[in-house]
C-alpha cells in the first residue's frame, strides 16, 4: 500500500490495494462468535416441528405428553401461539404467510411449520419435537413441475420489472429468418445451503425486544419484526455481527418470529437454530425452471427474432417469480424480441432470491442457445456475440453506463488460448477422455439503495464508522474500511469500523449485489463531509464530533441509465467417454464490474460464484417426492455440491470499468461469477461429445444415455 502526504494529511490510495479480512484472525481461531453460539444468562432453546403432509389441516397437537417431559417449559402451535398483525405485507407488498407462522390449522406444503418446542436444553428440546405426536386431516396435493403446466399463468403484480416485454412481430421475424434455433432447457430445484444454518435468539431487554440472528440485514429484520409484532421500530434491535454465508436465504423467515414468540411467553431468551435438513423447507430455494428459446438470424448470424419464456414454481401461499426471461432483455437486441416468466402453483415452499436470482438458470439456457447459434451459423461463439452487441438496452432503449463485455471477451480469450480452438466437436482426447472447451457471457445489475451511516471523529485520532451493513463472508466490513480510509485521507489502521446493528439506522441489505455499493456511498458521504468540518480547525472534544449521511436523494436524482456489471466465462472440460464423468479441467472468468475495492477479496468473490457455476452444471439436483411432497435426501450427503476434488484451478480477473455515477465507482460484484458459468461448461461438453446437453445437472447417466462418448469416440 502507498502513503503519501498532502499537508498533514495522509492519503492512503487503500481503495484498489489488497488486504487482508479485519476479522479473518478470529475468524480462523475460533474468536469471531456467531448467532448460534454466543452465551446468554437462562437461555431456553427452541426446536421447530415442521409438517409431515403437503396438504391438509392439523386435526391435534397432543402437547401433554410432551410438556410433562424432562426440562420441556412450552409447546407452541396455531391453538396457543401470539398472534401478529394480519395485515403485514412483507417488504414486497404483499402478504406473506410463510413469516405469519402459527396462525391457523391449514398446512399448504411438506415442511410447514407446526410447533416449536423449548426447553432447558438444546437436546431436550430436540428429544421432545421428535416426541410431539401432530395429527392431520390430509388432503390431494401436486408438487410435480414441468415445462408446459397446465396451470402455469403470467403474474400481474411483477415487483421488479415486467413479467412480459414484447416489441416487434415475433412470426413474422422467425419466418423471415436463415437459421432459426428453438430449444427447450431445465434446471431443477437448488437450494442455498451457507455452512452457518440459520439461528435466532431473541430477548426482551428493557422493554426492547432484542435480537442476535444470522442475517443479510439487521435494519431490514428490525423493522419487519417490528411490524409483524405491531412495535415501535425504536424498541426493536437486532444485530448479527458474523454471518458464515447467506446467498439470499438469510432474510425474515420463520425462526426469528419462533423464537420472538416463545421469548414473550416465556419471559427469557429464547434461541432457536435450524438443522441442515429443515433449511431444505423453511428458508426458500431456486425454483426448477423450464426455459424456450427461440432464435431467429439472417445467415451472417445478426438477430432478428428473439423469444425467451421462462417458467417457474411458486406456493401456493406467496408468489415468487424465478425470472430466467429477464437475461436477454439486456443482453441481446432483435427487430422482434419477446421475453416472458411465468410460474405454476404447486403443494411447494415458497421459492426465493437465490444468488443471482433469475440469471443464474437464465444464463444456462440463453447461453447455450446462443451456443447453438452460432454452430449453425458456422460462427465462433465469440464472434457472435460480438456481432450482436447492443448500442443500448435492447427492451428499456437507455443508455448504457458502461459495457465492456467484448473486452472480456478479448482478454479472456486472449489469456484462454481461445485462438488455438478447432471449432469442431470431438476432435480432442486425453486417452479415454474427450475434451472441449466453452464460453459464455454473464450480466448482473448494478444497482444501488438508500443507506445511512455515522463517521465520528475521535479526540485519540481514530475515526468510529457505524452502518448497518451486513458482512455474510464477503469482506464488506474491510471494503468499507478501505473506502472510508480513502474518504477520510487516513490510513485505515485509524478507522474502527461498527457494522450490523439495527441501532445504526437504515441501510441496504446484504443482496442483488448492492451492499458494499450502497453502503459506500453512504460511508463516503459522511466522511467527505466530516472531513471538511475537521477542515476549518478547531479541536475534537471528548465526545467526539459525529456526522450522518443518508443517500437518498442522491440515488434518487440518478439519471435512467442500463447498469449492469459484465463479464465472459471459460472453461475446459474432459469428458470420460466410458463411465460418462465430466471433470472441469480449468475456467476463467473475466470480469468488468466497476473499480475493485480489495482484489484480494474480490478475486475470492469471483472464484466463489465460479465454483457455484461448475456445481450448477454438474452436481446440484434436489428432487421433491411425489407421494410425499418432501425433498428426497435432504441433507449435504443426498444433495451434491462441488467437493474440493471437482475444483479445478479457477482463475478470475477484471479489466478497467469503473463506474462515474457513483462516488468509489462501484458496479457489485457478488453474483456475477455464477451467471454463465454452467453454460459455458455445458457448451464446452458439447464441444468435448458432439451432443447438446440442455438439462442441468449434466449427469454420467445423462452422458451415456445421449450417445456423447460413444458417438464422439467412434
Amino acid at each position: 500500500m502507498t502513503t503519501t502526504t498532502t499537508g498533514t494529511t495522509a492519503v492512503t490510495g487503500a481503495v484498489g490495494a489488497a488486504h487482508t479480512r479485519l476479522e479473518g484472525l478470529a475468524k480462523v481461531t475460533g474468536a469471531a462468535r456467531y448467532a448460534g453460539e454466543i452465551p446468554f444468562a437462562e437461555l431456553a432453546h427452541g426446536w421447530l416441528v415442521l409438517s409431515t403432509i403437503a396438504r391438509g389441516r392439523i386435526r391435534a397437537v397432543e402437547s401433554a405428553p410432551v410438556l410433562a417431559m424432562p426440562g420441556v417449559l412450552a409447546v407452541l402451535h396455531h391453538g396457543n401461539a401470539p398472534r401478529v398483525d394480519g395485515n403485514y405485507t412483507g417488504p414486497l407488498g404483499a402478504p406473506d404467510p410463510v413469516v405469519q407462522v402459527f396462525q391457523h390449522d391449514r398446512v399448504p406444503y411438506a415442511g410447514w411449520p407446526v410447533a416449536l418446542v423449548v426447553a432447558e436444553t438444546p437436546e431436550q428440546a430436540r428429544e421432545a419435537a421428535e416426541t410431539l405426536v401432530v395429527r392431520y386431516d390430509q388432503e390431494p396435493h401436486e408438487v410435480a413441475f414441468a415445462a408446459g403446466h397446465p396451470d402455469r399463468y403470467t403474474p400481474e403484480n411483477s415487483p421488479q420489472s415486467p413479467a412480459e416485454t414484447e416489441k416487434g412481430d415475433l412470426a413474422a421475424e422467425l419466418a423471415a429468418s436463415a437459421v432459426v434455433v428453438d430449444a427447450q432447457y431445465t434446471t431443477p430445484e437448488e437450494h442455498h445451503h451457507p455452512l452457518e444454518p440459520h439461528a435466532a435468539m431473541a430477548r426482551w431487554d428493557g422493554g426492547r425486544l432484542e435480537v442476535v440472528d444470522s442475517n443479510q440485514g439487521s435494519r431490514f429484520v428490525a423493522e419487519e419484526l417490528a411490524n409483524l409484532f405491531s412495535l415501535d421500530p425504536a424498541s426493536v434491535r437486532v444485530r448479527s455481527e458474523h454471518v458464515g454465508g447467506g446467498f439470499g436465504s438469510k432474510a425474515l423467515r420463520p425462526h426469528q418470529v419462533l423464537a420472538t414468540m416463545a421469548a414473550t411467553v416465556l419471559q427469557r431468551p429464547v434461541r432457536v437454530v435450524l438443522t441442515r435438513r429443515q433449511m431444505f423447507s423453511v428458508v426458500g430455494y431456486r425454483s426448477p425452471t423450464a426455459q424456450r428459446i427461440r432464435l431467429g438470424a439472417d445467415a451472417d448470424g445478426r438477430l432478428r427474432a428473439f423469444d425467451h419464456q421462462g417458467e417457474s414454481v411458486t406456493s401456493t401461499v406467496r408468489e415468487f417469480i424465478e425470472r430466467s426471461a429477464d437475461m436477454g432483455r439486456v443482453m441481446y437486441d432483435a427487430a422482434a424480441h419477446h421475453t416472458v416468466n411465468r410460474v405454476v402453483r404447486l403443494d411447494v415452499p415458497t421459492p426465493s432470491w437465490m444468488r443471482a436470482p433469475g440469471e443464474a438458470p437464465g444464463s444456462f439456457a440463453l447461453e447455450s442457445a446462443l451456443d447453438e447459434l452460432a454452430e449453425k451459423c458456422g460462427l465462433d461463439p465469440i464472434a457472435l456475440r460480438a456481432r450482436n452487441e447492443p448500442a443500448a438496452g435492447p427492451v428499456s432503449g437507455l443508455p448504457f453506463s458502461s459495457r465492456k463485455l467484448l473486452a472480456c471477451f478479448q482478454e479472456g480469450a486472449r489469456r484462454f488460448g481461445w485462438a488455438d480452438r478447432d471449432p469442431r466437436p470431438g476432435r480432442r482426447r486425453d486417452g479415454r477422455w474427450l475434451l472441449g472447451t466453452g464460453t459464455a457471457a454473464a450480466h448482473f445489475a448494478a444497482r444501488a439503495a438508500p443507506s445511512t451511516a455515522s463517521v465520528t471523529a475521535e479526540a485519540d485520532g481514530d475515526f468510529i464508522v457505524r452502518i448497518a451493513a451486513a458482512d455474510i463472508g464477503t469482506g464488506a466490513r474491510t471494503a468499507l474500511t478501505l473506502i472510508a480510509a480513502d474518504a477520510l485521507e487516513v490510513t485505515p489502521e485509524r478507522i474502527r469500523m461498527r457494522i450490523a446493528d439495527s441501532d445504526f439506522g437504515p441501510a441496504m441489505i446484504a443482496g442483488g449485489s448492492m451492499g458494499t455499493r450502497s453502503w459506500a456511498w453512504a460511508v463516503t458521504a459522511a466522511a467527505r463531509e466530516l472531513r471538511e468540518q475537521l477542515a476549518l480547525g478547531g479541536g475534537i472534544p471528548p465526545q467526539g464530533i459525529t456526522v450522518r449521511s443518508d443517500t437518498t436523494a442522491a440515488i434518487a436524482a440518478l439519471a435512467q441509465k442500463e447498469r449492469h456489471a459484465f463479464g465472459a466465462q471459460f472453461a475446459e472440460v474432459a469428458v470420460d467417454v466410458t463411465s460418462g464423468e465430466v471433470r472441469v479441467r480449468r475456467m476463467l472468468g473475466i470480469f468488468a464490474a466497476g473499480r475493485i475495492v480489495n482484489p484480494l477479496t474480490a478475486r475470492s468473490q469471483f472464484i466463489g460464484g465460479m465454483t457455484w457455476g461448475l456445481s450448477m452444471a454438474l452436481h446440484e439436483e434436489a428432487v421433491r417426492d411425489r407421494a410425499s411432497g418432501a425433498p428426497v435426501g435432504a441433507d449435504l450427503a443426498g444433495y451434491h455440491v462441488a467437493a474440493h476434488a471437482d475444483v479445478p484451478p479457477i482463475e478470475a480477473d477484471w479489466v478497467d470499468d469503473p463506474d462515474e455515477d457513483d462516488p468509489v465507482g462501484i458496479k457489485g460484484i457478488g453474483e456475477i461469477g455464477i451467471v454463465g458459468g454452467a453454460a459455458a461448461i455445458a457448451n464446452a461438453v458439447w464441444h468435448a461429445t458432439g451432443v447438446r446437453h440442455r438439462d442441468l445437472p449434466i449427469r454420467p447417466d445423462r452422458v451415456l444415455l445421449a450417445g456423447g462418448g460413444d458417438r464422439a469416440a467412434g
